[in-house]
């Protein structure tokens, strides 16, 4: 720009229109282990209000620690923190630090002497990573830390914002305070940034500024600043923010783009534009920047393209060996840069930018952007290639950058070579997600040869399985990734098994069991290491897919066993003991009892707490299998407090279906329905845990009468299960639309549809997986007019639990036996058979099938011309079912008793029951919970009512008892003994 023919500097812009915001910041950063989080878009302001806050403190011989996030696809773990460490290396010598720092080795191995030794690795990926933060706290501690400040936290890998999460989440203050930076637009709805900023710290809630643009007036006064600091014309303010939309950065651009340009004068007292109408301002800082670059020489362009490429702060060599200059050619180069102010330095080796340790990169990541956008793709490549050689000098070598700059280059083997590192640290640090997403990039977009690609491979599917997210698009991704690399040539045998065994695994989680089994089975005669090898048998013996007949599974689960003196590790083979038990129970075998007599209920480690708590779950599955409802309801118990213990987040939905089912077998109805849809709609990227919740609500909707919405739920059950390939899951649904469509005369469907679930249960010969199937097929059968087919199949399910304690399916042999004895007409035997069928379901207790069996024993009697004791038996089970819950039931059964000449008692369905002054049942039920100390809400929730009943019935009953005091109401209740000390 010039001004009567003299050129007029333009001068970095002064700090305007945030002095409520500076004001802000100081009086947090003057509060110990204080928590800020500086939240606005890119160019707002944020770096500089952090600047000018640190500016203003008093000095206090303290330490501020600056951790930058680079814009990368992959960031390496933890890398801004340890970034900003490293300049602080020469500090750490003579720091007294514990052996807990010696894990920070991995990340900082040029820390090596100031590091104790490392200390020993642990397989469980959570407790490393609590390990890695706990060192780096304390490292930070050692350097006399006082404030950590993380800009652009919106690019922080995972691990860098659970770090930020631990420093925040101390229970005692004393830590370094925190300034977080980030834009809220580059967050999404999962980010742990979130989380940071719901959290409070020790020192209470986290201060919260956010930057809005600047108004007219100091858009105005921004730009005044950069000139001669006279005023501009309001015609220009007013354009100038309209264009700008009052970011300081868009701003700054825009005006140094027009004195570039000559495009504004000094006219009259005030700065104007020559014409409004001629010249656009730049509608993005992209524009603004690529119309700047191209004003400087050269070689200041190229040390740009360089900076660019690096997106990163970096030395002189290394920059100018990106940009291909000679060092003293690069030195100038960046002088002139930066007085365009494009480049800042750090000044770090002592010489305000003209020293060879002086640090460089772009004052602003969007003019960083729009110059690397601007570079044509063959520049960019020899750019990406030059820049990964001179960082692959850096010792030691940053890994993930030398990944980025190698696949920028189109450099597929280094790129593998150091992506592969890149993510052996990310697992190292517990962040498999990060490391599965580095691998799948690679083994999907580079062609490697078969060695490497086969390790690769197996590596992203060994982290993927190391995964606490749920079934998402990265598993998805990987797994898709993992078929297709096995459908590649030029893998040996050994090669894909060692892909298939993890894959297998991986299949499970995802439910696909076919799959799943035929991977492992294509796996497991190729891998030589008898510990993976055992854990394949182990998984092939499992019989919840496959068409194999329980021999086939139990000769897997023998050669495990077989390879038991191989595996040295005690954790490693109760592992595979735990599994084979729970393989063995889900086959009905009897000896899997004294392998579980045999698990211990508690680890020394979390790893072993861990295993044993899904050994647990899976032991509680298989009693539940059994009928053994005592034994599953204790197994499962152990697993939870494992599970709450560890917060195994996916097994406690496990447990929680399987403690849901005990419930429903056991007649605990009461909120059922409420925890079936809660667990439907709880984790529904998992298949099993949704469908277990949908199968939960049809029990209900069927007892209920609600027809249309049972058959529904149960049709879709069986289709996904069907879908899946999950053989023990089709049972129940299939049992459960027999009857529904039996109920209805719909014979040909019910044969239909137990047809294919009883012959997988014949030809596996898993005939513990009969309880729910067989009854329905024989009840099928003997309507169809086939009693020889019915009686048959009874024999054979007789002879298949012959000599196992199986409480369940002995219930439904039970069962059958009868409805045989009534299919052939002899109803003195049918009611007694049923009497013997209703008592062992009595017994496990499943009071709601004995229930059933009752309603058929009375049906038997009437049918054997035993009125009075059959419509007595009648009235008896119709009065239970109502107490139950099953209503749909309950009319059916009080339909048959009116055919029979029965009276219906009357039973109160709603409506006010007047119990005058003694406490109702349900005023009963709120003063138990008062008792034991519950508030309103939670009664409402344990209740399932509203906060306003509870409310009611608590007055109510306080009333009744003549007091005015929720403890008063607990006393009274014990002195009147409606409610005894024990309740």
């Amino acid at each position: 720009m010039r001004v009567s023919g003299h050129p007029v500097a333009v001068r970095p812009p002064r700090f305007v229109g945030r002095a409520g915001e500076t004001a802000a910041l100081v009086e947090a950063l003057d509060r110990p282990s204080a928590m800020v989080l500086v939240r606005g878009e890119a160019g707002i302001g944020k770096s500089r209000l952090v600047r000018e806050a640190l500016a203003a403190r008093p000095e206090r011989g303290a330490t501020t620690l600056l951790a930058v996030c680079p814009p990368m696809r992959e960031s390496l773990t933890l890398g801004p923190i340890v970034d900003g460490l490293r300049d602080a290396r020469h500090r750490l010598t003579g720091a007294r630090l514990s052996p807990l720092a010696g894990a920070l080795r991995p990340l900082v191995p040029e820390w090596s002497a100031e590091l104790p030794p490392a200390p020993e690795p642990t397989d469980d990926a959570r407790a490393a990573r609590h390990r890695l933060f706990r060192a780096l706290d304390e490292v930070i501690g050692a350097l006399g830390v006082d404030l950590l400040v993380v800009e652009d936290a919106h690019w922080a890998d995972e691990a860098t914002l659970e770090f930020l999460l631990f420093l925040a989440a101390r229970p005692q203050p004393g830590g370094p305070g925190l300034v977080v930076t980030y834009r809220p637009e580059e967050v999404d709805d999962q980010s742990l940034l979130l989380r940071l900023s719901a959290r409070s710290s020790t020192t209470g809630a986290p201060v919260r500024i956010t930057l809005a643009p600047l108004d007219v007036a100091d858009t105005a006064a921004l730009v005044s600043s950069m000139l001669d600091g006279n005023p501009m014309s309001a015609e220009f303010a007013s354009f100038l923010h309209q264009r700008t939309s009052g970011v300081p950065l868009v701003v700054e651009e825009s005006v140094r783009l027009l004195c570039d340009r000559a495009d504004v004068v000094y006219r009259d007292g005030r700065w104007v534009r020559l014409s409004l109408d001629e010249l656009q301002v730049p509608e993005s800082v992209r524009d603004a920047t690529r119309e700047r670059v191209g004003r400087l020489t050269q070689p200041a362009q190229r040390v740009l393209r360089a900076a660019a490429v690096l997106a990163e702060p970096c030395d002189e060599a290394t920059l100018a060996a990106t940009a291909g200059l000679l060092r003293r050619a690069c030195r100038t180069a960046s002088a002139e840069a930066a007085a365009a102010g494009l480049l800042q330095c750090d000044g770090t080796g002592g010489s305000g930018g003209d020293g060879p340790d002086d640090r460089w990169w772009f004052r602003h990541a969007l003019a960083a952007t729009a110059v690397y956008d601007a570079i044509p793709r063959a520049e960019r490549r020899v750019l990406h290639l030059r820049a990964a050689r001179a960082v692959e000098a850096l010792d030691p070598p940053p890994v993930a950058r030398l990944a980025r700059h190698f696949r920028e280059a189109g450099e597929t083997a280094d790129w593998a070579r150091y992506a592969e590192r890149t993510a052996e640290r990310m697992i190292a640090a517990g962040d498999h997600t990060s490391a599965v997403v580095t691998l799948d990039e690679v083994l999907s977009t580079a062609r490697l040869p078969a060695p490497e690609q086969a390790r690769i491979a197996r590596t992203a599917a060994v982290a993927a399985l190391g995964r606490r997210e749920p079934v998402d698009d990265v598993y998805h991704r990987v797994v898709g990734t993992l078929r297709t690399v096995l459908d590649s040539a030029g893998l040996t045998a050994r090669q894909q098994a060692d892909i298939r065994n993890p894959l297998g695994r991986l299949l499970i989680i995802g439910g696909e069991a076919q799959a799943a089994l035929t991977e492992l089975g294509r796996a497991v005669d190729h891998l030589d290491d008898p510990l993976e090898a055992a854990r394949a048998m182990t998984y092939l013996g499992w019989a919840y897919a496959g068409p194999w007949p329980a021999a086939t599974h139990l000769r897997w689960l023998r050669r495990a066993a077989a390879l038991m003196p191989d595996i040295t590790a005690a954790a490693d083979r109760l592992s595979l003991t735990g599994n084979r038990a729970a393989a063995l129970l889900m086959l009905g075998e009897p000896e899997a009892w004294e392998l579980v007599a045999g698990l211990p209920t508690d680890g020394a480690t979390s790893a072993e707490r861990r295993d044993i708590a899904r050994i647990h779950a899976n032991v509680g599955t298989g009693a539940l299998l059994w009928g053994r409802y005592a034994d599953a309801a204790r197994h499962l118990r152990v697993a939870m407090d494992l599970a709450d213990v560890e917060q195994l987040t996916r097994l406690r939905y496990n447990i929680l279906i399987e403690q849901a089912n005990l419930d429903w077998f056991a007649g605990r109805w009461d909120g059922l329905a409420r925890r079936a849809g809660d667990l439907a709609e709880a984790d529904r990227d998992r298949p099993g845990v949704y469908l277990a919740g949908v199968r939960l609500a049809g029990r209900l909707a069927a007892a209920q009468g609600r027809r249309p919405a049972a058959e529904q739920h149960f049709q879709l059950v069986l289709d996904e299960a069907t879908g899946r390939g999950a053989v023990d899951d089709t049972m129940e649904p299939a049992a459960a639309l027999a009857r529904l469509w039996l109920d209805d005369g719909q014979v040909d469907r019910a044969l239909r549809v137990t047809e294919a679930p009883m012959a997988t249960v014949a030809a596996k010969r898993v005939w513990v997986w009969g309880t729910d199937i067989a009854p329905a097929r024989v009840a099928a059968l003997l309507a169809a007019g086939r009693p020889g087919t019915a009686a048959e199949l009874v024999r054979r399910f007789t002879r298949g639990l012959a000599g196992r304690d199986a409480p369940g399916p002995q219930a439904a042999v039970a069962t059958c036996r009868a409805a045989l004895a009534a299919a052939a007409g002899d109803h003195d035997r049918a009611a007694a058979g049923f009497d013997r069928a209703a008592c062992a379901w009595t017994a496990l207790p499943r009071p709601y099938d004995a229930l059933l069996a009752r309603e058929r024993q009375a049906a038997a009697l009437l049918a054997a011309g035993r009125t009075g004791p059959g419509r007595e038996l009648l009235a008896e089970v119709h009065a239970a079912l109502s107490d139950l819950g099953a209503s749909g039931d309950a009319d059916r059964v009080a339909t048959l008793l009116r055919a029979h000449g029965g009276q219906v008692p009357r039973r109160w369905r709603g409506g006010r029951k007047g119990y005058g002054d003694q406490l109702s049942p349900r005023e009963l039920d709120v003063v138990r919970l008062v008792a034991a100390g519950h508030t309103n809400r939670e009664i409402g929730r344990i209740l399932t009512k509203s906060s306003a009943t509870v409310d009611q019935q608590l007055r109510s009953a306080m009333r009744k008892l003549s007091v005015s005091t929720r403890t008063a109401l607990a006393v009274a209740a014990m002195e009147a003994g409606v409610l005894s000390a024990d309740s």
